[in-house]
């Protein structure tokens, strides 16, 4: 999947999980949302070349070079018969379930050892990773969001309450991520280290039929078309607002 594909529906899957996890206000369902789409892009951190690996210059490089490392000495020691004869460093640890679980609760460990800062620091992260995939003009949108919240709302006691729960947005961003890389051609080993069929780094991946190539026709017109819809409808008060609009005709004609 491209970035963006990932940022989109990453955003998606936060403004959904939101409401089960307490989020109350629009402004923690936006904070919550934002975190799962930038988190969406965090797996690709274990490609040099990717975006999310040059967001931070030598520091997220460094973090790149280990997580490389790590997976493909991993997959030395795992991978089973039939597994493939590759190094296991791009496609590999950072795309389990096993890393999604991992990474949320080191998060959510994270945040409440340290509070609103923490929280705030794993927000601003996933900011950039998804201002990085979607377009530098999105910078605009959380820098707009920043004034708001301040204007509107207390950001130190809105963000304390997602102290613990941000765990949930960091693991649900890297599954879904894991999720939108299964249905490409590729498939996803996110069920490492369950054994399947000889392998244990084994790709899950639809029928062919249902599978899309990366950046290709049905992505680029069917599924970021789709998300980018329920991304504007998904936020809290939207659906309603606009059910609203075009129910009362007077409101829809101005008067």
């Amino acid at each position: 999947m491209m970035g963006s594909t990932h940022a989109l529906t990453g955003w998606c899957a936060g403004l959904a999980l939101a409401p089960a996890i307490g989020a109350g206000s629009v402004h923690q369902a936006l904070a919550f949302a934002a975190t799962t789409a930038g988190f969406a892009l965090l797996p690709d951190l274990d490609h040099p070349h990717a975006r999310a690996s040059k967001l931070l210059g030598p520091i997220t490089g460094l973090v790149c070079w280990l997580l490389r490392h790590t997976s493909a000495a991993l997959y030395k020691v795992t991978k089973g018969p039939r597994d493939e004869r590759g190094r296991g460093s791009h496609r590999h640890l950072s795309h389990t379930l096993l890393f999604a679980i991992g990474l949320g609760a080191a998060t959510t460990y994270g945040t409440r050892a340290g509070g609103w800062y923490v929280v705030a620091g794993v927000v601003l992260f996933a900011l950039l990773l998804a201002a990085d995939a979607l377009g530098d003009w999105l910078l605009l949108v959380p820098g707009g969001g920043v004034v708001w919240w301040a204007l509107t709302a207390s950001a130190a006691a809105e963000l304390s309450q997602l102290t613990g729960w941000l765990g949930i947005a960091v693991a649900a961003g890297c599954f879904v991520h894991c999720l939108g890389d299964a249905l490409t051609e590729s498939g996803c080993p996110f069920l490492f280290p369950v054994p399947i069929a000889g392998e244990t780094w084994y790709e899950l991946r639809p029928p062919s039929f249902l599978r899309f190539r990366t950046g290709k026709g049905v992505e680029k017109f069917l599924v970021v078309p789709v998300f980018t819809v329920l991304a504007v409808l998904l936020v809290p008060g939207a659906w309603p607002g606009l059910v609203g609009l075009f129910a009362d005709p007077a409101v829809a004609a101005g008067g």
